[in-house]
């Protein structure tokens, strides 16, 4: 059985949080910690992509369309995931850390404004699943 669209909110509040966090703790501690976290952060990454992918696959043929852009991008996620690791293991230069760190910046920055909008569209989405009986039910003679 589908979790509810409120328990799969719930859960994605969880994952900002973490990440909020996460980004709080890796500002204050050693670098080497901060590597750790970053691998951490890239298998926990790595599981959720695998996650969905399995999600999807077991959904089948019923959103056809739909299904295949997303296994696009995820497709699309793991491929910039592994190439971002053979990026950071060949670029360990230390006049490039400051301009790799930046790039990397507005990088988390984007994907959190990518996961702004998601949010958003999952909420519009939650509220066009309340009203959509609601409107049937003018529809209906």
């Amino acid at each position: 059985m589908a979790k509810r669209l409120s328990e799969q909110l719930a859960d994605l509040s969880v994952h900002a949080k973490n990440a909020e966090d996460a980004a709080d703790a890796a500002q204050k501690e050693a670098h080497d910690k901060i590597v750790a976290r970053k691998e951490q952060a890239r298998a926990a990454a790595t599981t959720a992509i695998e996650k969905v992918n399995q999600k999807i696959k077991s959904v089948g043929d019923t959103a056809g369309r739909n299904w295949s852009a997303v296994r696009a991008k995820i497709a699309a996620d793991m491929s910039a995931l592994k190439a971002g690791v053979a990026d950071v293991k060949h670029d360990l230069s230390a006049r490039h850390a400051e301009n790799r760190a930046e790039d990397l910046e507005w990088e988390a920055g984007y994907a959190i404004d990518y996961a702004i909008a998601s949010v958003e569209q999952a909420k519009c989405a939650v509220l066009d699943a309340c009203v959509a009986p609601i409107v049937q039910k003018w529809r209906t003679p």
